[in-house]
């Protein structure tokens, strides 16, 4: 018996992090014949026949400021964002209408936006000839509401699920954007089996519990259950239980249902972009993470969040940078 293999023997049930055996990437259990296109395929297509008010996600909520303006795109249409003087969000159309000035360029001074090119001022009542979108704001992301975008029944805000409480957990933020469509993204985070084949430097002993059937009848049964362990370097790591599903057709989210950060969440959002230069579809990838536990050394993490975020942000990043490469490569499939 190795070293390790006492120590794995010893190890007490109770810690979150538990010692990893050695395994060769090539000798992982092989999940091709459980990872079924149809079954993606079907789990994908209920999202995205599910209601989403027409929101969209815009930006994480700290990138909005209440000193300076922040412009970006949903789909074809340019967009403004700003803070009032009680720091509530206002998001408008991008463009001034007086002669098309870009308002991301202006100043925010006392919750008034003032457009750079001839000083015409905006605040959360409008302006001449500018009026406010519908908005809202959860202290972790930034929504808009554009219903001419999404065509649907417009909701008072946007679908969310259970998050954990803010005031006890720690949220962190990543962004990315592709050359796809939102469905390539939901359906790229349907698609479970993947995850230790594709992130071996992430998760390990991925093992998918249950998924949806095909015709899915009961609600309850439309999710993803996983057993799986996220790695801390090559021979340690946290197992949980993990539940994946989605509230609305550009949303995924993953719940710890067990085990170590129980209620922790991972909301992927994916927001449509304009076309590019090449005409193809892109899409903005937005991931909060709110990690949350029970175990009193978490408060004490608390008090360094604005150490973790940054660490929270690059583990995020590092998934999408080889996410995206899988939902593009569905995407160019599509396409030729």
């Amino acid at each position: 018996m190795s070293l390790l293999d006492a120590l794995r023997d010893r190890w007490p049930d109770s810690a979150p992090v538990r010692p990893l055996a050695r395994q060769s990437w090539s000798r992982q259990r092989p999940t091709y014949r459980e990872a079924k296109p149809e079954v993606i395929e079907a789990a994908a297509a209920r999202a995205a026949a599910r209601p989403s008010g027409n929101w969209f996600v815009l930006a994480a909520s700290t990138d909005i400021r209440a000193d300076r303006p922040f412009g970006t795109h949903v789909g074809p249409a340019e967009l403004v964002a700003f803070r009032d003087q009680d720091g509530g969000l206002v998001v408008g159309p991008g463009a001034c209408p007086h002669l098309g000035a870009p308002l991301a360029a202006g100043r925010v001074e006392c919750g008034t936006l003032l457009c750079r090119w001839h000083g015409l001022p905006l605040d959360r009542d409008g302006g001449p000839g500018w009026r406010p979108l519908p908005a809202h704001d959860n202290g972790v992301l930034a929504w808009v509401r554009l219903d001419a975008l999404g065509g649907e029944e417009p909701l008072p805000a946007p679908v969310l699920p259970p998050r954990p409480d803010p005031a006890t957990a720690i949220a962190a933020v990543a962004k990315a954007t592709g050359a796809c469509e939102p469905h390539d993204i939901v359906a790229n985070r349907l698609d479970p089996w993947h995850g230790s084949w594709f992130h071996p430097y992430a998760f390990a002993r991925l093992t998918v519990e249950h998924a949806p059937a095909v015709d899915v009848v009961d609600e309850a049964d439309d999710r993803f259950l996983v057993d799986v362990t996220y790695a801390l370097g090559p021979r340690l790591g946290v197992p949980v239980r993990a539940e994946f599903f989605c509230p609305d057709p550009r949303t995924v989210v993953m719940r710890i249902v067990e085990g170590e950060g129980l209620g922790s969440v991972v909301e992927t959002h994916a927001t449509p972009l304009p076309a590019g230069q090449d005409g193809h579809a892109r899409t903005a990838v937005t991931e909060a993470v709110i990690a949350t536990s029970d175990r009193p050394g978490f408060a004490t993490a608390g008090k360094i969040a604005p150490l973790l975020r940054p660490l929270m942000r690059w583990g995020a990043a590092r998934l999408w940078r080889d996410d995206l490469a899988y939902a593009e490569r569905r995407y160019a499939l599509r396409q030729s």
